[in-house]
């Protein structure tokens, strides 16, 4: 009695008897398929011709999307060079914030950026980043494990962008010792665009950012 296969039936069995083709080559010839590209009938050398200029288009594209983020990399990987370099090269602790924040702007473009630093010495207490701030600030800044992005919910922060536009987005980063459960200051980023510093924006970089102008900046501690 003859037992009919189904479609998975056939394709174990081909798959368990890899040499089936090459024992019946014949068949490969009169093998039709449908081609989802061209439209039309196909045979079984042409669809796998198909397939594989797709997985060549696909893996070329793959290909340029690797190349773009590594170009990407590189020139966010010049700028934070720069603006390291230029954190080295202040002449004094108390230009260090205002070299921070222009190089912010002028090498990163971001449209507005300040700072506020508490517990200094007594030699900054003059000083316009060491202007007072709140006690709900500190302690916002304090619960701050990773940078804040998002929408400006007419944060405190917000109002120490002098002369700033509507202020749309905003990324937060506590500035804090090495090792330290508290902060010691803000940086404060803003934009009028509301995509800018988006609440879901990967914030890697921003916490680099903010490590980095913790340990230029903790010279300006008491």
């Amino acid at each position: 009695m003859n037992h009919p296969f189904d479609s998975a039936a056939v394709a174990q069995y081909l798959a368990e008897h890899a040499h089936f083709f090459e024992e019946h080559a014949e068949l490969l010839s009169k093998i039709k398929l449908t081609s989802p590209l061209a439209g039309r009938t196909v045979s079984l050398q042409e669809r796998q011709m198909e397939v594989l200029r797709e997985k060549i288009k696909m893996l070329e594209m793959r290909m340029r999307d690797l190349i773009r983020v590594g170009q990407e990399n590189d020139a966010i990987t010049s700028k934070f060079q720069s603006w390291s370099k230029s954190l080295l090269l202040a002449r004094n602790d108390v230009d260090l914030p205002y070299v921070l924040i222009n190089g912010l702007q002028t090498i990163f473009s971001v449209p507005h950026a300040t700072l506020r630093i508490w517990g200094g010495t007594e030699q900054i207490a003059h000083t316009w980043f060491a202007a007072p701030v709140s006690v709900d600030a500190r302690i916002f800044a304090n619960g701050l494990a990773t940078p804040f992005c998002g929408k400006n919910d007419d944060f405190e922060a917000a109002s120490w962008l002098e002369e700033a536009p509507a202020i749309e987005s905003l990324a937060l980063l506590p500035l804090r010792a090495k090792d330290a459960a508290e902060s010691f200051g803000l940086l404060v980023l803003g934009s009028p665009d509301p995509l800018r510093f988006s609440a879901d924006m990967a914030t890697d970089f921003l916490v680099k950012i903010g490590e980095t102008a913790s340990a230029a900046l903790a010279c300006l501690l008491d």
